[in-house]
């Protein structure tokens, strides 16, 4: 399994610096939705995502039966000033799990 981290949808960073405060005003421990607005080549589009703390993932796969065999944080590869600040937090989540 790969999703975006639960770190990104429990805050953000307060700028673009690369040393930036990522803050969290909220609960990274409760289930919440949320919405994303971007602009890419002049299109606008809207994510709609849930928000759920890795806790809840690893029970969900608990309760199917699957242990969590391998579990992967990368963080972000690309270089450059823009990204420099999200090489210090994971942006994804990978999971491998087996059936018991």
């Amino acid at each position: 399994m790969s999703i975006v981290h639960p770190i990104n949808a429990a805050g953000k960073f307060v700028d673009k610096t690369a040393n930036s405060v990522f803050l969290i005003a909220g609960s990274y421990l409760e289930q919440f939705r949320y919405s994303d607005e971007v602009e890419r080549d002049g299109l606008p589009m809207v994510f709609h995502s849930y928000h759920r703390p890795l806790g809840m993932y690893a029970r969900a796969f608990e309760k199917a039966g699957f242990v969590i065999d391998a579990l992967r944080e990368p963080a972000d590869p690309v270089s450059g000033v823009e990204h420099a600040r999200w090489r210090r937090l994971p942006l994804f989540l990978h999971i491998r799990a087996v059936r018991q």
